[in-house]
């Protein structure tokens, strides 16, 4: 992706805990804590640039309650958010309908997600969310390995006893200069049912074009056996409020790496817009979006502008700390 998109439009509104990482097997939470602690207004339709300067304030989202205590956990003081859309698949290409067919990156795709780690490669990470499909784990993967902090993606293995037993990190000091890669079906793309794998416009020819655009951009109409963008943003916004919230408010800085659809859910939940505003919202592919969290609430920075560009890392005084601690490692 050249570097001048960087001031373009980026949106438009049209029973055992795990040793690595405190992983905690049974609830698939990164809880960062020790081994004995892990167990148990109108808003205008039209485009929004995404600028050095440009930021909205969230109103504080309903943090998860502990049931057990009935507390809220302590907010910490600011956590950054960062969310990738994936670069383009090779079904992106070819016109056709992918919803939860796992179909990897083009290489165009694969210099979108590496494009999108040095607008990143600044801002600190901790954990990496990602959806089970593979060019959702690419993207995330190729965007980290240009991080200037080199810390390394390791996803974390809990699909049966034997991986999570087997993929286990024995030295300390390796996992320090690790990161925690969770994989999540919740946060999969919507699927498409029948229209997987069908050319967009040879269905629109068969359907007729109104029939196909209510599939592809009405909130709560499903496509035939598939999942309208209602049922999708019902599991993603659902796993973001309990798995990635509660990482935010412990002052882990998260990102997550995953598609159109379960990004413009959870930024529906973000940005509090309706049901008609997210069926109009475009998300790029490969072009990182910013939120810092800070006292309960989301602040939406917009993107990234560039490694290169001083501004971006004047986003908030924590940030300019954490470049000025970088630069010091060089």
């Amino acid at each position: 992706m050249a570097a001048s998109t960087s001031q373009h439009a980026l949106i438009s509104i049209k029973p055992r805990c795990a040793s690595s990482f405190g992983y905690d097997k049974k609830s698939a939470n990164v809880r960062f804590v020790s081994a004995t602690n892990c167990c148990p207004t109108s808003r205008k339709l039209g485009l929004v640039y995404a600028s050095n300067s440009q930021s909205s304030v969230i109103e504080p989202t309903q943090l998860p309650s502990n049931p057990e205590s009935g507390s809220t956990p302590k907010k910490s003081s600011e956590s950054a958010l960062i969310l990738i859309r994936h670069g383009e698949s090779l079904w992106n290409e070819k016109n056709l309908f992918t919803g939860c067919v796992d179909v990897p990156l083009t290489p165009k795709g694969v210099n979108e997600a590496i494009e999108a780690g040095k607008r990143i490669c600044n801002i600190p990470v901790d954990v990496i969310y990602t959806s089970s499909l593979i060019r959702a784990q690419m993207t995330a993967m190729l965007a980290m390995m240009q991080h200037r902090r080199k810390k390394v993606p390791i996803i974390v293995h809990n699909e049966s006893e034997r991986a999570h037993q087997w993929s286990q990190v024995y030295s300390e000091e390796t996992k320090k200069q690790s990161i925690p890669v969770i994989t999540a079906w919740q946060l999969n793309e919507r699927m498409y049912g029948e229209l997987q794998g069908l050319n967009k416009q040879e269905t629109a020819d068969l359907f007729g074009k109104d029939q196909v655009h209510e599939w592809r951009r009405s909130y709560d109409i499903p496509p035939p056996n598939g999942e309208s963008l209602e049922m999708c943003a019902e599991r993603a916004v659902s796993y973001f409020k309990d798995q990635i919230i509660p990482q935010l408010v412990a002052g882990k800085h998260v990102m997550i790496a995953a598609h159109g659809n379960s990004l413009r859910s959870i930024i529906m939940h973000l940005d509090k817009l309706t049901s008609q505003e997210v069926i109009s919202l475009e998300l790029s592919t490969g072009i990182p979006m910013l939120y810092i969290f800070k006292e309960g609430k989301f602040i939406r920075r917009g993107s990234p502008a560039g490694p290169s560009e001083a501004g971006v890392y004047a986003y908030t005084k924590n940030l300019a700390k954490y470049r000025q601690k970088l630069d010091g490692m060089v």
